[in-house]
């Protein structure tokens, strides 16, 4: 019975990941202009999703106990760079990540 509805879940999800796929493409497609709304939350949510995220991130940050934050600040500072630098930003956050965890494991 429980593999049932293991099944029946896949499908559904399966389902819906192929809906949000496709519905833009049913929505825009073709010759049909692209809303001005559309647009403009195309431009401005990428900056936005990239600030909660680094505000997720951070949000464990304690600065007033040991290791002072120092990791997340050090990480955070070299993702910067990297990305100024290179412009790169799989590489940027690959990189980021790397450093984190080897000041996290082996240096504080």
């Amino acid at each position: 019975m429980t593999e049932k509805y293991v099944l029946i879940t896949v499908i559904i999800c399966a389902l819906c990941t192929q809906a949000t796929r496709w519905l833009p493409f049913l929505l825009f497609g073709g010759k049909k202009e692209v809303p001005r709304i559309v647009r403009y939350l195309g431009a401005v949510l990428p900056a936005a999703i990239m600030a909660v995220l680094v505000v997720y991130c951070l949000k464990g940050v304690t600065p007033l106990a040991y290791p002072y934050g120092l990791p997340e600040l050090i990480s955070v500072a070299l993702v910067v760079i990297l990305h100024l630098w290179k412009g790169n930003t799989l590489a940027s956050i690959a990189l980021g990540t790397v450093c984190y965890m080897v000041l996290v494991q082996g240096v504080f």
